[in-house]
């Protein structure tokens, strides 16, 4: 009698990654030649959600008008100080005269107390601001002495990865922008919000892309 052959095992098939910002980059290729050009030029958009949302409005306030490499060295040591990561209590318990310890200057250690009072007093909590939308984040934060709106902005489109923030008075997007349409003048932020508004509901994701372009993935803070 003939043995029955055991069916070979079935290989699991590996499902690709579904990439969350296909539907944008479909919208901005559609757009024109020179976005479809730029997106196969950088490939896929690598913005994620960052974790931190209290650490990155603190690296935010520290990172105010000093480079990068300046604002990492002084927010290392600021987390050498006061715990890793940053949270309000231990920097409202540290005061204002050790924050400057760590190179701080007298209004950014103010300011990055304020920020750690309105989040503690549930003034701004950034811990729930993913069921609000972007008017009132922008709202909360911004009454925060020291938190202007292009943190705001950056705070919406690196920690909640919310899809369609425009930044007018993000330097680097007014001259991606100016580039893009061969303008002869950076565009005021009337101009650029007319020259972007094609590209809703996706302009965060278009807004990476310009940064990407002009020097790498960009991590804002």
């Amino acid at each position: 009698m003939a043995r029955k052959s055991n069916p070979s095992p079935k290989r699991s098939k590996k499902t690709k990654p579904v990439d969350p910002w296909a539907d944008a980059i479909a919208h901005l290729r559609a757009h024109d030649e020179l976005w479809a050009a730029r997106i196969e030029r950088i490939g896929p958009c690598l913005l994620t959600a960052r974790p931190d949302r209290f650490g990155t409005l603190v690296r935010a306030i520290v990172g105010q008008q000093i480079s990068s490499k300046a604002a990492a060295a002084i927010d290392k040591k600021l987390r050498d100080l006061a715990g890793d990561p940053h949270t309000p209590e231990a920097l409202i318990a540290q005061g204002a005269d050790a924050l400057r310890s760590v190179g701080l200057s007298r209004t950014k250690a103010q300011y990055v107390l304020n920020l750690a009072e309105a989040v503690q007093s549930g003034a701004a909590p950034v811990d729930e601001f993913h069921t609000w939308d972007d008017e009132a984040i922008t709202k909360s934060l911004t009454a925060i002495k020291g938190i202007g709106p292009w943190t705001a902005e950056m705070f919406l489109i690196f920690c909640l990865n919310r899809p369609d923030v425009l930044s007018c008075g993000d330097l680097g997007i007014r001259v991606s922008l100016k580039n893009h349409h061969g303008l002869d003048d950076l565009p005021n932020p009337k101009l650029c919000r007319e020259l972007t508004e094609p590209l809703r509901p996706y302009r965060s994701i278009a807004m990476w892309y310009l940064w990407a372009e002009v020097d790498g993935p960009k991590d804002k803070s």
